[in-house]
């Protein structure tokens, strides 16, 4: 079965900092005072924005740790609560994975959590299996075209969306993330947040002609990126002297998403995969 063309809004809930690897390893606590409670925070003005229309929730553990209502209001509100990690950072060796996934265990089970996403859409094949154990229903951490829904180990993998501009691909295997090669291979990630900061008007014209398609598009932002922080992206700054690349995740995109809730039908995509 086809589910009907609908856009698939997700937020990967993480903290202002989490784009850079250079505080994956420091003290969950010197972690929480860098946070200081913003993550908290951005939580209501992102769901007065979203309103009526649904979206999907990936939360990094260490956060539900420090703010225990962060699962209990997304849920309340009538979101997807689903599983990033339980600390930020590169995540693609299953035993590090499986260790996050029982640090968490407790609201994973408490909210019902039936969705993954690796941090930075970056994950590997053997995760499937891992996920089936744990009962996660799919995962989105791969880049791939709108539409495309690969049943792996029993769990579904929806892809972030990409646009091909030449052919289609036909593998999806994973490592399957937003590099050169993929690039370079004819694919325009435009469900990454990294994009919709540089090509806002491209992105909304591609979601806007792949529904009409009927194809249901994944995008992703982050809640700084609805929400500015305080001192952000000052506080970022020496980041982003190191790495430019990480420019586009300081711009607010909250207009971005209030024009796209304006415009097109959305849902978690939990709701998404019930009718696969």
């Amino acid at each position: 079965m086809t589910p009907s063309p609908r856009l698939l809004v997700t937020i990967d809930y993480e903290s202002w900092f989490a784009p850079s690897r250079r505080y994956d390893f420091l003290p969950s606590e010197t972690r929480r005072r860098l946070d200081d409670d913003q993550s908290l925070k951005a939580l209501d003005p992102i769901l007065e924005i979203l309103g009526d229309s649904k979206a999907a929730f990936y939360l990094v553990g260490e956060m539900v740790e420090w703010h225990p209502e962060l699962p209990e209001k997304i849920s309340k509100a009538g979101h997807e609560v689903g599983f990033h990690c339980h600390v930020h950072r590169k995540l693609t060796d299953v035993k590090e994975i499986e260790k996050d996934l029982t640090a968490s265990s407790d609201w994973i089970q408490k909210y019902n959590v039936r969705g993954y996403r690796a941090p930075m859409i970056n994950t590997v094949e053997e995760v499937y299996p891992l996920l089936a154990k744990h009962n996660f229903a799919y995962s989105s951490s791969q880049y791939a075209p709108a539409g495309v829904a690969i049943s792996k180990s029993g769990v579904w993998e929806i892809p972030v969306s990409t646009l091909p501009l030449f052919k289609h691909p036909t593998e999806f295997t994973a490592p399957r993330y937003m590099n050169l090669k993929l690039v370079a291979g004819g694919e325009f990630p435009y469900g990454s947040s990294f994009t919709i900061g540089l090509f806002r008007k491209t992105v909304f014209r591609i979601i806007e002609r792949e529904l009409k398609a009927g194809r249901s598009p994944v995008i992703f932002l982050h809640p700084y990126e609805i929400g500015t922080p305080n001192g952000y992206p000052r506080n970022f700054f020496m980041d982003m002297f190191h790495h430019p690349l990480l420019f586009p995740f300081t711009l607010n995109k909250s207009k971005f998403l209030k024009e796209l809730l304006k415009n097109f039908p959305t849902s978690t995509i939990q709701e998404y995969v019930e009718e696969l």
